[in-house]
């Protein structure tokens, strides 16, 4: 039994306002008595102080290293938070606010909230928070992409607008027993395609669950390691671009620990990405690197484009041959309304072609062998399948894509399994590669009616995927655990947070077996 009576009488004792119908809020900050409960998430080096009602933190390292609080919420939440940011060493940095969330000593994280704070300017983030079955959460601010710089908040605010749940509405966990000797996925779909999962940079630091990684996967995906605001030295490149504005400065230190594992351990790693609209500093595509400053010509862009791709290929090559296997060179670039081009800074900056163009520098300088994927979600519904299809002929047309990503992020209700069937065979007759890049499936509760479910629908599209084997080079679950998915309150792994097999890992290994 949850310990609901410890819990509430932790937001009593914790310094969490009572609930009250006029004011939803449960904590503010204002940091005039001290630091407040927050301190510097670090390894030791980072160090948080207070001065005029501010919290700052100096001294990190690395993107976590990030003042962080202990919040002791409920499971089933929802929950309202907004906090203010500042920095005065770059022109501009961006931030988030995330949680990190454990369960029996696992822990697993969630990006919640992102903002671009220009130099001396408060900013605020704000965002929207369900609790998904956890023991413990940190809520946290950390930069993205930035190089080391100081920077200060204020005014943390956390309120449950909805009132606190009542315990009675949480189901209790479906029991399941824990299984010795486990059948390994990957064995078991070894003559047909790849097995994987997502990592993150701080889960490959750790034996216990990269060994579990090891023992049923074959390829990794670091998660957000080899994004563009990861891989982007900001400060770097605004140095470089005062001699020339078409340089490029990158950086690796987040995607290493992942890299390393997989190189010492024999796991392949899948790259994602190079070329997305979402998680790219604004400032790329800038004169200067300068926040606020004009666009740089298509030119410009275009010459930064193949610097930054050419030295990616460049360092993997060098300190890493051989280890990633394909990439995702453009990521979710149909509009999903329309089933045109998203308007993003690409198409605005370059123009349409910025695709092609991206396939053109990753074949030019990928080593030989390395598959080259675009990559996008909803290929099951009808309106961006056509888009998807309509770019795919025209790269095809281009001579530089090798194949196609599925990210499945679904639903037991939805798609349905005609909708999942109908765009990979159509995908399929394009003659390209294909992988499931990102597959998880959300249930509404974690009742046994709902994993029945969910497993019946994950055995249906395995033995799909099956039935195209001699395409398909890898199916990737986007996660590890339930407790460790970016949609952790919606169970949508094979695994529970304590790694038992639910049913749903039975159902993707009895696809296997039935071959």
């Amino acid at each position: 039994m949850r310990k609901w009576m410890a819990l509430l009488l932790a937001l009593a004792l914790g310094g969490l306002a009572a609930h009250a119908e006029a004011d939803p809020t449960l904590y503010l900050s204002d940091f005039s008595t001290g630091t407040d409960g927050w301190y510097a998430r670090s390894m030791g080096q980072a160090v948080v102080s207070v001065e005029d009602g501010a919290l700052r933190i100096e001294g990190w390292t690395n993107d976590w290293n990030s003042p962080g609080r202990d919040f002791d919420l409920i499971p089933g939440g929802r929950y309202d938070f907004s906090v203010q940011v500042r920095q005065n060493q770059a022109d501009a940095a961006s931030f988030m606010v995330s949680v990190a969330h454990t369960v029996d000593g696992a822990e697993s994280y969630e990006n919640l909230a992102f903002a671009e704070a220009k130099r001396g300017e408060w900013t605020e983030l704000s965002g929207t928070y369900v609790a998904g079955d956890f023991s413990r959460f940190v809520l946290y601010v950390e930069t993205t992409g930035a190089p080391a710089l100081d920077f200060d908040i204020r005014d943390f605010r956390l309120a449950a607008p909805d009132g606190l749940p009542d315990p009675a509405s949480w189901p209790e966990p479906m029991a399941i027993e824990a299984v010795e000797d486990l059948p390994s996925l990957k064995a078991l779909y070894a003559d047909a395609f790849d097995i994987g999962t997502c990592a993150g940079g701080f889960m490959a630091m750790q034996d216990e669950p990269m060994a579990f990684v090891e023992s049923q996967f074959n390829i990794l995906t670091p998660e957000n390691e080899l994004k563009p605001d990861a891989v982007l030295d900001v400060g770097m490149s605004l140095v470089a671009a005062m001699e020339d504005e078409t340089a490029v400065a990158v950086r690796f230190n987040a995607a290493e620990p992942i890299l390393n594992y997989a190189r010492d351990h024999g796991l392949k790693v899948h790259g994602h990405v190079l070329v997305w609209h979402n998680q790219t500093p604004d400032v790329f595509f800038r004169e200067g690197y300068r926040s606020g400053a004009p666009l740089v010509s298509r030119e410009v862009m275009l010459a930064r484009l193949e610097n930054y791709i050419r030295q990616i290929m460049e360092y993997m090559e060098e300190h890493y041959p051989g280890l990633i296997v394909s990439w995702d060179v453009v990521n979710e670039a149909i509009d999903d309304s329309t089933g045109e081009l998203r308007d993003s800074m690409w198409l605005k900056v370059v123009g349409e072609d910025y695709l092609a163009r991206a396939f053109e520098f990753a074949r030019k300088y990928a080593p030989e062998g390395t598959l080259l994927y675009y990559n996008d979600y909803n290929t099951a519904y009808l309106n961006k399948q056509n888009g998807i299809v309509k770019l795919l002929e025209a790269l095809i047309a281009e001579g530089n894509i090798d194949g196609y990503g599925f990210q499945m992020h679904h639903a037991v209700a939805q798609p349905s399994l005609a909708q999942i069937t109908a765009s990979v065979e159509r995908i399929a007759r394009l003659g390209l590669r294909l992988r499931v890049s990102e597959l998880d499936i959300t249930v509404d509760d974690n009742s046994e009616d709902s994993f029945t479910r969910q497993a019946q629908l994950y055995g249906d599209i395995m033995r799909l995927l099956l039935a195209h084997a001699d395409q398909f080079e890898a199916v990737q679950f986007w996660g590890l655990t339930d407790n460790m998915s970016w949609r952790a309150s919606q169970y949508p792994l094979l695994f529970d947070a304590h790694r038992n097999p639910k049913p749903a890992f039975w159902a993707v290994a009895d696809a296997a077996a039935e071959r």
